[in-house]
């Protein structure tokens, strides 16, 4: 068993990174910039602007906010200034109400909105919102992770100032991971310690449940349970498997008002981490004891993973979120250490290079070819099948071998990076 000290770092770093959000992290995280700058104001600005990395802008482009039925960030922006309150975090728009909404549009035709690419800056995750009203003017700066606050200011005195600390640092008391800790934290931590993640099931399953009920996004958690999907994929474990985390995905990315439990500032990484595995345990009878490790395990990993990429890149979230889950059901079918490091490395041979372009209804597609590849990975790590350092980038160390995954996502497809964006942003030019 890990030492109490560093078992109580990373229960910490855990419930920092796997928390509850309404709607995809990106434009949230604006919202909430947006109330906290509001509030500093002390009353409803006349004008708002919002500079924002590119990052922030792809992901926040063509995703649906949360009980609007509308897409994008000026609904969001609107709704953060008019009812937001940051205390609530991610979840900082969850006392919309029609009136609210009504409002929201109005504000968005009186013009009081200017959205802008932040130029010059290194960080990826970035999300700048002044407001002003009259002669009063506040800011407030959002950098790194999603609810991170570096920097506010109210005409001109500062209220808060952390820049000195940039996108290379990690946040006070973050301990750095390896797979061999996230392994034994996993295994062998008390139960009582640990026995919060099945929160993660408890939002995230809920939210599949409640996304059948709807049509959101593309439906194709829906798709999944109907009787010609049946017949080509089986009613099976593996069917199940992709209609619930893809379920939750679709809701998610549709604009439903539906909380999920997040993983490193995204909702759909919390749900491919959580969803595969839950439905795995209850369908493969495993004891609610190693439903909690495993849940743990694949989080952990998602976290350990983020640690070296960063919370945005050029590489698909899904890819990191879907290694976790591979992790966590390679050991609900009985895998030990190694079973689980030669699951990492089929997952990395398969997906490293599945480009991120924005948060939109078609992730519930990505996801589900991460689950997909995530179930194969963790079989064929079973059957003592695995892909060796003799191919591709994968390294004889199972450490190496994802940084090489993270170091090609958070340096090498930077270029790529700006080429989905400059698509995404000269459609029909």
């Amino acid at each position: 068993m890990l030492e109490k000290n560093i078992r109580e770092q990373i229960l910490s770093l855990i419930n920092k990174e796997v928390v509850p959000a309404v709607g995809c992290t990106e434009p949230m995280a604006v919202a909430l910039c947006t109330a906290r700058a509001t509030e500093d104001l002390g009353r409803k600005p006349e004008k708002i602007t919002a500079l924002l990395s590119a990052n922030i802008l792809k992901n926040a482009m063509g995703v649906g906010i949360p009980g609007t039925g509308m897409i994008g960030l000026p609904i969001a922006i609107a709704l953060g200034a008019l009812i937001g309150k940051s205390e609530y975090q991610l979840e900082v728009i969850k006392d919309l109400t029609p009136e609210a909404l009504e409002e929201g549009k109005e504000y968005i035709r009186g013009h009081h909105i200017e959205i802008q690419l932040k130029e010059n800056i290194s960080e990826k995750l970035y999300v700048e919102v002044i407001c002003e009203a009259e002669d009063d003017k506040a800011t407030a700066i959002i950098a790194n992770s999603h609810t991170n606050f570096i920097y506010e200011a109210r005409n001109g005195n500062i209220l808060l100032d952390k820049r000195i600390c940039n996108a290379s640092c990690r946040e006070e008391g973050d301990i750095a991971l390896n797979m061999r800790m996230v392994y034994d934290f996993a295994m062998t931590t008390p139960l009582d310690e640990i026995g919060f993640i099945l929160k993660t099931r408890d939002y995230n399953i809920k939210a599949a449940n409640l996304s059948i009920k709807g049509n959101y996004g593309h439906c194709l958690g829906k798709t999944m349970d109907r009787p010609l999907s049946h017949g080509i994929f089986g009613d099976s474990i593996f069917s199940h498997i992709i209609s619930k985390t893809a379920s939750a995905c679709d809701a998610r990315m549709g604009g439903a008002m539906i909380p999920v439990m997040s993983n490193s500032g995204s909702g759909n990484q919390g749900i491919c981490a959580t969803n595969p595995v839950a439905v795995f345990a209850e369908e493969n009878e495993n004891t609610m004891e190693e439903l909690v490790r495993a849940l743990t395990l694949s989080h952990l990993t998602a976290i350990y993973i983020k640690q070296s990429l960063g919370k945005l890149s050029a590489l698909c979230g899904c890819v990191v979120a879907s290694i976790g889950s591979s992790c966590g059901i390679t050991y609900l079918m009985g895998g030990d250490y190694e079973h689980i490091c030669h699951a990492v490395k089929n997952m990395i041979a398969n997906l490293t290079g599945m480009i991120c372009d924005g948060a939109k209804p078609s992730c519930s597609l990505k996801i589900s070819s991460g689950v997909s590849t995530a179930l194969l990975s963790a079989l064929l790590s079973m059957e003592g099948k695995y892909v060796t350092s003799a191919e591709g980038i994968i390294d004889e160390d199972v450490d190496k071998s994802i940084h090489n995954l993270t170091s090609i996502g958070a340096e090498a497809m930077c270029s790529t990076d700006d080429m989905v964006l400059h698509i995404m942003t000269h459609k029909g030019c």
